[in-house]
């Protein structure tokens, strides 16, 4: 969240995965409005992960590395902040 404060390319990408996902929970998962959006979003995140060639994902650390961010950690951040805003 520190990174999107300080870049509006990574602020950017991050509303961008923030909405895909938020329309995958909300809309793409059948009866999802019967399930909790914690666990809907808990179980999107798993099944990234599971499905990862990755043997293990490293997040940023620093702006420049999320400038360069791939996907999945811009994804599973996109999450990270759908849940918080959840609460």
């Amino acid at each position: 969240m520190v990174a999107a404060e300080q870049s509006p390319a990574v602020c950017a990408a991050l509303d961008q995965h923030a909405a895909a996902v938020r329309d995958i929970v909300e809309r793409g998962i059948e009866n999802s409005a019967a399930v909790p959006v914690s666990v809907l979003l808990a179980g999107y995140a798993r099944g990234l992960v599971e499905n990862s060639s990755r043997s293990a994902i490293i997040a940023p650390r620093d702006l420049e590395a999320w400038v360069r961010a791939d996907w999945l950690p811009l994804r599973l951040a996109a999450i990270c902040l759908l849940a918080t805003d959840r609460d």
